[in-house]
């Protein structure tokens, strides 16, 4: 049983690719630092899987600990690095947070393992492609300048991994590029858990329901699209998660030889603010309470992604649809109401 590292596992996609890991006969070894999680999770993840997984609490961006972490772990055989800012509008106002920590955490990794035959998963965002020239985005498309400086960690991230791969490593590297995760495990024992006020779409929209929060905002009306709102694409969480598996078994295959490649993972369809919301009151018949405001800073206008290649060469779609994605998000927030955390 290959034990894979994951970083930032107790988070939102971190926490339910551990359970696709078990599901898929690996063995996940959990590394967080509690920034943007809870420890609960870990029980959480339990209840499904059926035993506690080994947990470390390091930061990453603590370099003794991370090699202190390598001779505890001395036979991993993948990592797949979740642990990251993720905060679009926070990256805005205090960028050097996110500069720090994700390059950091990431440089870190890459030097203990370097000379390892390790394969590694990097969690990369369709933010690298800034405002696209052409819909829908393929993985050969011209990288944009970022829009923020999140987005901008990620575009060196994946610069690092490949000049990192170039240089002699013995890592192989696949760098997947999320579009916009939602959703939760149907078991509504795990989903996305945000510290204080959610930054993104559908966990405000799930706390407005419940009534944690006020009315939703949503950012713009004015766009060059059918309904005025952002559009994006919205991926199941745990398809997402699956694809993570796909992608160790695409480096662990004997006929694969790329040091470095990068995948879309996303439905392949974009779907508005405005839609999202409507998705949701008509999938759980709740009625949401939302109000048109300004653009916010480092929004893109829209974007979805050409999945292809990811059908073809990691052999893996997305199967659960916005019906499934608006539903199993509001179970799990029901289900924090009855539980809270």
């Amino acid at each position: 049983m290959s034990k894979i590292l994951v970083t930032g596992g107790l988070g939102y996609i971190g926490s339910h690719t551990v359970v696709e890991l078990v599901n898929a006969g690996y063995e996940p070894i959990i590394v967080d630092n509690l920034s943007n999680s809870d420890i609960k999770i870990h029980d959480q993840v339990a209840k499904i899987i059926g035993f506690k997984p080994k947990f470390y609490q390091i930061d990453l961006c603590d370099a003794q600990a991370v090699k202190d972490l390598a001779a505890a772990e001395p036979d991993i055989a993948g990592v797949i690095h979740f642990a990251a800012y993720k905060a679009v509008g926070e990256s805005v106002a205090n960028p050097l947070k996110y500069y720090h920590n994700n390059f950091y955490s990431l440089v870190n990794l890459l030097e203990t393992y370097y000379h390892q035959p390790v394969n590694f998963v990097f969690s990369s965002s369709c933010t690298v492609y800034g405002q696209p020239e052409h819909l829908p985005v393929t993985e050969d498309a011209p990288i944009q300048p970022a829009q923020s400086p999140y987005g901008n960690t990620k575009q060196v991230a994946e610069e690092i991994l490949q000049d990192t791969v170039k240089s002699g490593s013995t890592c192989k590297v696949i760098s997947l590029r999320y579009f916009n995760p939602v959703g939760a495990h149907d078991s509504a024992l795990i989903g996305e858990l945000p510290i204080g006020v959610p930054q993104n779409l559908v966990p405000f929209i799930t706390q407005s329901a419940i009534g944690k929060r006020g009315p939703i905002t949503v950012f713009g009306d004015d766009y060059n699209t059918p309904d005025g709102s952002c559009i994006r694409d919205y991926i199941h969480v745990v398809d997402l998660a699956k694809a993570h598996v796909a992608a160790l078994r695409l480096m662990e295959a004997s006929g694969y030889a790329k040091g470095y490649d990068m995948f879309n993972l996303g439905t392949g369809n974009g779907n508005s603010v405005l839609e999202v919301i409507h998705a949701f009151e008509s999938t759980t018949g709740e009625k949401l309470n939302y109000k048109i405001g300004p653009r916010r800073p480092g929004d893109v206008e829209q974007v979805w992604g050409d999945v292809t290649k990811s059908t073809n060469v990691l052999g893996w779609t997305a199967e659960l649809g916005i019906a499934e994605m608006m539903l199993s998000a509001w179970n799990w927030e029901k289900y924090l109401a009855e539980k809270p955390f």
